[in-house]
């Protein structure tokens, strides 16, 4: 691969990383001041920091996938239906005709301290499960910090590298390329990367 085309992916995913972060603090913005709320009540309402609230309505900061949680229970949504797009479908048709395709380079991009997630499939409301791929950057507990916790139950299946597996009541476990794990996310855990070059994996959240 040569330095520009190098410099071009880099360029890409970086500019997509920052169109999520502005899109998810559009979409809050949106909702609260449809609600007529101030800032401070979104936080008494989400449990978040009315600072941290600030500079993700500013494209200064995303969140994890516990903390748009809160946020979309905050707004008495799912997250689902918080992810989905202004013209994204109102009421859902039924089953039968229920169909997103996660095309190359599509998603709702949210980077964080550990994660990089790609909530995919974001136009469809009411989902009864959230595919999201992630890339993992932390590579120790330590640089992780408190493992997360959240309302669901989820799968993960490691697409790319090597990923340490830290859960809040068993060992921790390497998964290769092409091995998963299920488990439930109320659960404190974390997905570290445990290789030398990338952790790409892919997560399917059911929220409970």
């Amino acid at each position: 691969m040569s330095a520009k085309t190098a410099d071009r992916i880099a360029t890409g995913a970086a500019g997509r990383a920052r169109r999520g972060v502005d899109s998810l603090g559009a979409r809050i913005r949106e909702l609260r001041r449809g609600r007529i709320w101030k800032l401070s009540d979104l936080s008494k309402r989400s449990g978040i920091a009315l600072s941290t609230l600030s500079k993700v309505e500013n494209g200064m900061l995303s969140l994890t996938y516990d903390r748009l949680q809160q946020v979309a229970r905050a707004f008495d949504m799912s997250l689902s239906e918080f992810l989905a797009p202004n013209d994204a479908e109102q009421t859902p048709p039924l089953p039968s005709a229920r169909i997103s395709w996660a095309r190359k380079g599509s998603g709702t991009v949210a980077e964080t301290s550990n994660y990089r997630y790609n909530y995919l499939c974001e136009n469809l409301r009411l989902k009864a499960m959230v595919p999201i791929v992630s890339v993992c950057h932390a590579r120790t507990v330590d640089e992780f910090g408190p493992l997360l916790k959240h309302a669901a139950e989820e799968f993960i299946f490691v697409l790319k590298g090597r990923v340490e597996v830290h859960t809040e009541y068993y060992r921790p476990e390497i998964l290769e390329q092409h091995e998963g794990v299920y488990l439930d996310s109320r659960m404190g855990h974390a997905y570290l990367n445990a290789g030398d070059g990338e952790a790409l994996i892919l997560s399917i959240n059911h929220d409970t």
